[in-house]
C-alpha cells in the first residue's frame, strides 16, 4: 500500500492520486496494467488529505492496481491532475506490506469467533454462527476450539468444520446443509448418541437431504432412540428418508430392560381390537406385547386411552371374552418409531444392529406404508428383530437382510425370539436369511410375496421338535412362497387373530401358492410336518392351496408325510375342501407321498362288479376323495366268462369310513 499526506497551500485546487510504473527484471516497462489509483480532489486550503492505493498480484477486493506476476519491481509517486497554477505540500510518502489485511479473504474458511462467538458454553453464540455462515459465501466455516451454546436453530448453508463443540436445547436443530453426515455431527456434539439424535432431527425437518450417511461409524448406544421424541415437532411424516452405512452397537444397561405390567381387562368380540376397563392402563406402554388366555402370537398395544381405561390392540383375540389378567411386555428397540401417529417411506440401508442379546432392533410406527429395510444385519436381538405394533407394516419391504438369533445354542422348542412380524398387506420379503429364531415371521394380512429367503431353525437334539418358520394368522392369504430354503421348520396356517374363529360368512383357509422351494429337515421325529393347517375354530376347510414343484428331504431320519391338519382346536371340514393341488414335488426319506390329483394304478385280482380304490395315503391332510377326473384301462377288461367288457364303469366318490375311497361300478363282474 502506497500512502501520501498532502494539503493545498494556494492557487487552484487539483486532484491527487497514487501512480506507479511497473518494471520487469530487464528494467523494461510492463504494459497493459493499471498504474494509477483512485483520485482525491482537494477541496480547501490547509486541510490534510490522505491519498492511498494498493498494488497486488491478484485482483482481490480492495486492490487498486492488480499487476499479476510479471513485474519485478515498481516506481511509485503521485499524479497531480486538474487545473494548473496551484501549490500543494506533500508531507511524506509511505510504502508498506498490507498482505495481513487480506489473509482472511485468501483463506478458504471463516472463524465463528471473528463474528462474535465466545465459546464459553454459556453465552448464546447462535447470532455469531449465523453471521459467520453469511460471510462465508461458499468458504468453509470453522468452529474453533471452545464450547458454543446455541439457543436457537442454526442452519449452515456453507461447509463447516468443528474443532470445538456445540450444545443446544433438545428442541433446537443444527442443520448442516453442505456436509450432512453423521461424522460431522459427531464432531459437532462430541457424543455419538446425541449426534445420531440431532442428525435424525435434521433429516426429518430439512428437505435438501433425503438420506443420512453414517459414514461407516459404529455408534455405542446405552438406551433406545425414540425417533419421534428426538424429532420433537412431527407426529406424521410421509416423505422418503434414508439412514445408511453404519452400525449401532448396544451397550448393556438397565435402560434396555423389558418393562412388564400385569392388569385385569375385559374383552368383547363386539370391539375385537379393544381391551376395556384396564385396571392400571397408565402404566402400560404403547408397543407392549400382550399375552394371556386366548391371545394369539404377536398381539401388541397399538394405542391407549388413559381416561377411558382402554387399550387398542394390533390384532383381535381368538378366545378371550370376559375379564382376565393379561401380561404386557414392552421390549426395548434400538430405533423406536412407535411415537409417530403415521410414518411412511422410511428406509434403513446397509446398517448393522448389534443387539448383543440386550435389545431388539426396530419398532415400526403404528401406521404408515412402504417402510424398507435392505442389506442390514440384525445380530442377536434379545426379543425381536423388526416389530409392527399396528399398520405401519403396510407394504413393508425386507430385502437381503441377515437375522442372526441370540438363541442359537438352545433347543428349537425353547426359543422365543422372532425375526419380524406384520399385521397388514402387500409385504415383499426377499432374499433374507434368518438363523435359529423361534419363528422367522408371524404374518397377518394378505397379498404377501415371499421369495428367495433362507430360514433355518434346527438343533442337535435327536428326534427334535421344530417350530413354525412362518406363521400366517389370516385365512384367505393371496400369497406366494416361491424359491425359498425352508430348513428345519414348517409353514403354519392359523386364524388365531380372529375374534370369532368359527367359520362364518367369510373366506376360509386358502389363496396360498407354495412353489419351487427346498424343504429340509435334520434329526427330526417322524411326525414332523413341513406344512400345517391349524384352525382355531370349527367349520374351516382349505380352498385354494397349491404346493407345486418343491423338494422335500429328510436327513438323519425319515418323515411320515409332508403335511397335516392340527386338530388341537378343531378339525377341518373335508366336505368343503376344493382346489387343493400337490403336484410335481420330489420326496426323499418321506414315507408317504402327498398328491392331489392322485393317479392310482389298480389291479383287481378276481372278477368283481364293484372295484374299490383307496386314495387315503396320498390325499393331503387325510382329506376326502371328492372328485374323479378320469378312468383309463390299460389293456382289455374281461368278464368272468372271458369276454371283453366294452362298457365304462360309473364312479362313486367319498366311499368308506374316511370317505377316501372311490368305487368303480361295472355292469358285470370283471
Amino acid at each position: 500500500r502506497i500512502t501520501a499526506r498532502v494539503k493545498a497551500v494556494s492557487g487552484n485546487l487539483m486532484d491527487v492520486r497514487i501512480a506507479g510504473w511497473a518494471g520487469d527484471a530487464a528494467d523494461n516497462h510492463v504494459g497493459g496494467l493499471i498504474e494509477v489509483g483512485p483520485s482525491v480532489t482537494l477541496t480547501s486550503y490547509g486541510e490534510i488529505m490522505t491519498v492511498s492505493a494498493i498494488v497486488g498480484s491478484g485482483k482481490r477486493g480492495g486492490v487498486d492496481m492488480p499487476w499479476g506476476s510479471g513485474p519485478a519491481y515498481g516506481h511509485f509517486g503521485l499524479d497531480l491532475t486538474g487545473p494548473t497554477g496551484g501549490v500543494i505540500r506533500i508531507d511524506d510518502i509511505q510504502i508498506e506490506d498490507i498482505t495481513s489485511a487480506f489473509l482472511r479473504d485468501m483463506m478458504d474458511w471463516v472463524d465463528v469467533k471473528d463474528y462474535g462467538a465466545i465459546g464459553d458454553g454459556i453465552t448464546d453464540d447462535q447470532p455469531a454462527f449465523e453471521a459467520a455462515d453469511a460471510a462465508a459465501n461458499g468458504r468453509r466455516v470453522l468452529v474453533s476450539a471452545g464450547t458454543f451454546y446455541l439457543a436457537d436453530h442454526v442452519t449452515f448453508d456453507n461447509p463447516v468444520r468443528f474443532e470445538g463443540k456445540v450444545t443446544m436445547p433438545a428442541g433446537k436443530r443444527l442443520i448442516l446443509s453442505r456436509n450432512f453426515d453423521l461424522p460431522t455431527y459427531v464432531n459437532a456434539f462430541g457424543n455419538e448418541r446425541l449426534a445420531v439424535e440431532k442428525a435424525l432431527q435434521a433429516l426429518l425437518n430439512y428437505s435438501d437431504h433425503e438420506s443420512l450417511d453414517m459414514g461407516g461409524l459404529r455408534v455405542e448406544l446405552d438406551r433406545p432412540i425414540d425417533v419421534h421424541a428426538v424429532v420433537g415437532n412431527k407426529d406424521t411424516f410421509e416423505v422418503r428418508r434414508v439412514i445408511r452405512n453404519g452400525q449401532f452397537n448396544v451397550v448393556a444397561g438397565t435402560q434396555w430392560d423389558t418393562d412388564v405390567v400385569t392388569s385385569d381387562a375385559t374383552y368383547s368380540v363386539s370391539a375385537p381390537k379393544t381391551l376395556t376397563n384396564v385396571a392400571n392402563v397408565a402404566n402400560i406402554p404403547v408397543g407392549s406385547l400382550v399375552t394371556g388366555n386366548g391371545v394369539g402370537r404377536e398381539v401388541y398395544v397399538r394405542a391407549r386411552n388413559v381416561g377411558a381405561q382402554t387399550l387398542t390392540l394390533s390384532q383381535p383375540l381368538y378366545d378371550a371374552v370376559g375379564t382376565q389378567t393379561y401380561t404386557f411386555k414392552r421390549f426395548k428397540y434400538v430405533l423406536d418409531f412407535s411415537g409417530f401417529t403415521k410414518m411412511s417411506r422410511f428406509v434403513i440401508d446397509d446398517v448393522e444392529f448389534k443387539c448383543n442379546g440386550e435389545a431388539s432392533a426396530v419398532m415400526l410406527p403404528p401406521d404408515g406404508n412402504l417402510f424398507h429395510m435392505r442389506d442390514c444385519f440384525v445380530i442377536k436381538p434379545k426379543d425381536r428383530g423388526v416389530t409392527s405394533i399396528g399398520e405401519g407394516c403396510q407394504g413393508l419391504q425386507l430385502d437381503r437382510n441377515q437375522f442372526m438369533s441370540n438363541e442359537q445354542p438352545m433347543r428349537a422348542q425353547d426359543r422365543t425370539t422372532i425375526a419380524f412380524n406384520v399385521n397388514k398387506n402387500d409385504t415383499k420379503i426377499r432374499d433374507n436369511q434368518a438363523v435359529k429364531f423361534a419363528h422367522f415371521a408371524v404374518m397377518g394380512g394378505s397379498t404377501h410375496v415371499i421369495t428367495g429367503n433362507h430360514w433355518y431353525q434346527g438343533d442337535t437334539e435327536p428326534n427334535g421338535i421344530r417350530q413354525a418358520g412362518i406363521v400366517f394368522t389370516g385365512i384367505n392369504l393371496v400369497t406366494s412362497i416361491n424359491g425359498n430354503y425352508i430348513d428345519n421348520s414348517f409353514i403354519e396356517l392359523t386364524n388365531e387373530h380372529d375374534a370369532q374363529p368359527d367359520l362364518g360368512v367369510e373366506f376360509t383357509f386358502g389363496g396360498l401358492t407354495i412353489v419351487g422351494n427346498n424343504f429340509i429337515s435334520i434329526n427330526v421325529a417322524p411326525w414332523f410336518r413341513w406344512i400345517v393347517v391349524k384352525p382355531y375354530g370349527s367349520g374351516h376347510s382349505v380352498q385354494g392351496l397349491h404346493v407345486i414343484g418343491n423338494s422335500f428331504r429328510a436327513l438323519n431320519g425319515t418323515v411320515d408325510r409332508i403335511e397335516e391338519a392340527d386338530t388341537t382346536f378343531a378339525p377341518l371340514n373335508f366336505g368343503l375342501m376344493r382346489n387343493v393341488s400337490f403336484e410335481n414335488n420330489t420326496f426323499n426319506n418321506v414315507t408317504q407321498w402327498s398328491m392331489s390329483p392322485v393317479t392310482l394304478e389298480h389291479n383287481e385280482v378276481s372278477n368283481q362288479q364293484n372295484w374299490t380304490l383307496d386314495f387315503a395315503p396320498y390325499l393331503p391332510f387325510d382329506g376326502w376323495a371328492r372328485k374323479v377326473v378320469s378312468v383309463v384301462s390299460e389293456g382289455q377288461i374281461t368278464s368272468n366268462t372271458g369276454g371283453r367288457v366294452d362298457a365304462m364303469p360309473y364312479t362313486q366318490k367319498q366311499i368308506g369310513p374316511d370317505k377316501s375311497q372311490v368305487r368303480l361300478n361295472w355292469p358285470v363282474p370283471c
